[in-house]
């Protein structure tokens, strides 16, 4: 994807420039305003939450004190127990409340970036996705739309609450002896110092670990998807012990990294303990001192606030390589969807459908690249009604036409006229309705098999998808399937072989009405038995539309009205059948290696 790829510290954290980390705060500040009343809601939740807890720990001062050597006031402990368990329990309350809000919240602002997202890539060029590949955009759809909402839904929370339980700790330490809250002028730093250098020494370890199962996991599933082949040649024993390897280093990278985490959590304890041995002590210092201004019960409150205090501030300080992950995924999600979209139409662009299906090629140059010219000078003119094939060597130019008539991508010089009319002045919608295609690689999606027939025909009865089916040579396949018509297909029709996909897909293309039909190796994977079964079906399919063919078996196109042999962009012999074979050039070569 375009732009200049986020930075890593020393940390290993990915970091963004000051500029795009403040685009992407701005980007998702935008989604978090559409939320304001939830939010201000779950903000209230929040503050009223951390102030009850922070109140609890004042309540032990004069439960405590309360207590007299030979007399107990136990009413009075009681009552400050009470007045305690009230104050806890409603700021769990309130906690469990703010989580439950807060979820729902980034689970609404996840739906609308992606539902944005995808929206955004529905509009993208086809020339985007010739040019990336789809696990990296699957990646940043899932993976970092989830990171960024994790992020929102618990280290925004974790932030705040953080902020006000220092914040609210630090001032009731300065209100019961600000001589104690010295100790913290020391420990904090200590304990801020060693988790960031601790962390430098942890991230790349963890960073390692996860490059290392990342390995294990992608030789794995390369082994299973090829595991036919691996048992053809007996390689069984070099993959297990090349799994084994991969395996081994995945599970000593996973003990590096948590034998080396280990460390952090007992030394931070360990600091934050001294900081309370060093308050019990000079608290105890103090009461000795002056019994009015340092009391038991002022101690104990002032150790509570204490481990209050202590607590977030180490928790910051991993919460900020977690902040900066999330804001380089946002980068990476916000990215994509800055990505330019396909170009709109014209204001006056053509609206009028497709009625005779009559195209001309004029003088079309054209390459993906601009230092590569695929198609040099392209001339074509086809009568409505027309079949016309296209054959040649591979990477020849053949889809690249195909591609040029869909306006799926535009010419770099001529044009392209359907009905009289360039295609860059059409609508794109009205110009696509006038094509239907069945091409090599099958498309199905996850739905029921008579969805799959009716994919693009709006209005269609079940008698009509039937009658496709059976034209197609596949009604009977169906019919013999656990639910028939109802049965679900998955995963792109895995639970079918590639032969009955293709019959599918071609009981999809006889049902919409358009005038021209593209077929590019319709029939590449269906036998020849079965393809001589269809050849009626196709012959009706082709009936009184203008056709392109793009064939490798060129028994398939003997009857095409017109043959054009295509060859590094350019056609270089052009006829019907017969007449090709006469000429004894290109075509009659590529004809006779198949059937001699």
């Amino acid at each position: 994807m375009n732009g200049i790829p986020a930075k890593k510290g020393q940390s290993g954290v990915e970091k963004l420039p000051s500029k795009r980390r403040k685009a992407v705060l701005y980007r998702l500040w935008l989604y978090l305003r559409e939320m304001k009343m939830p939010l201000i809601f779950i903000g209230i939740v929040v503050v009223a939450s951390n102030l009850l807890g922070l109140v609890g720990p004042k309540l032990t001062e004069p439960a405590i004190n309360v207590i007299k050597p030979g007399n107990v006031d136990l009413p009075q402990v009681f009552y400050y127990f009470k007045l305690m368990l009230v104050c806890y329990l409603a700021s769990a309350l309130l906690s469990l409340v703010q989580s439950v809000s807060m979820t729902t919240v980034s689970k609404r602002i996840t739906f609308n970036i992606r539902r944005d997202l995808f929206n955004r890539l529905s509009r993208f060029p086809v020339k985007f996705f010739d040019t990336h590949q789809s696990g990296e955009i699957i990646s940043t759809m899932s993976y970092d739309v989830d990171t960024v909402s994790a992020s929102l839904s618990t280290d925004l929370i974790q932030i705040c609450t953080a902020a006000i339980t220092v914040t609210g700790s630090f001032i009731m330490m300065l209100m019961i002896s600000r001589v104690l809250v010295l100790v913290f002028v020391v420990t904090i730093p200590i304990s801020i110092i060693f988790s960031r250098w601790r962390a430098k020494k942890v991230r790349p370890l963890f960073r390692e670990r996860s490059g290392k199962l990342g390995e294990m996991n992608g030789f794995a599933e390369e082994s299973i998807g090829g595991l036919r082949t691996i048992k053809a040649y007996n390689r069984e024993k070099q993959f297990i012990s090349r799994f084994e390897e991969k395996n081994k280093a995945a599970v000593d990278a996973y003990y590096n990294a948590d034998y080396a985490a280990c460390l952090n959590g007992p030394s931070v304890n360990f600091i934050n303990n001294i900081s309370l041995a060093l308050v019990s002590l000079f608290g105890v210092l103090l009461y000795l001192y002056d019994p009015e201004v340092m009391t038991p019960g002022a101690i104990s409150a002032f150790v509570l606030y204490s481990r209050k205090f202590s607590g977030p501030i180490n928790e910051i300080t991993n919460i900020y390589s977690e902040i900066q992950s999330a804001l380089a995924a946002g980068e990476r999600v916000f990215r994509l969807m800055d990505e330019p979209l396909e170009k709109p139409d014209e204001p006056d662009a053509v609206t009028s459908p497709v009625v005779f299906g009559e195209v001309e090629f004029e003088h079309v140059k054209f390459g993906y690249t601009e230092d590569k010219t695929i198609i040099h000078d392209l001339n074509i003119k086809v009568k409505p009604g027309s079949v016309i094939a296209i054959v040649g060597p591979t990477g020849a130019g053949k889809t690249t036409i195909v591609n040029l008539l869909m306006r799926f991508y535009d010419v770099n010089e001529g044009s392209i006229k359907v009905d009289g009319v360039d295609i860059r002045d059409r609508s794109r919608k009205v110009l696509r309705q006038a094509f239907t295609m069945v091409l090599q690689d099958t498309w199905l999606f996850g739905g029921s098999v008579y969805e799959n027939i009716a994919y693009g025909s709006e209005g269609v009865t079940e008698e009509q998808v039937r009658q496709a089916a059976k034209a197609a040579k596949i009604n009977g396949f169906i019919e013999s399937l656990p639910e028939g018509y109802s049965t679900m297909l998955t995963d792109n029709g895995a639970n079918i072989s590639k032969g009955q996909k293709q019959l599918l897909t071609i009981a999809r293309a006889m049902l919409p009405r358009s005038v021209i039909l593209i077929l590019d190796e319709a029939t590449s994977n269906v036998d020849t038995r079965t393809e001589a079964q269809i050849s009626d079906a196709m012959c009706a399919l082709m009936k009184g539309k203008t056709c392109f063919v793009i064939a490798h078996r060129l028994s398939t196109i003997r009857n095409a009205d017109l043959i054009l042999v295509v060859k590094d962009g350019d056609i270089v012999e052009s006829g019907r059948h017969e007449e090709l074979l006469e000429l004894g050039g290109a075509y009659a070569e590529m004809y006779y290696s198949q059937y001699n």
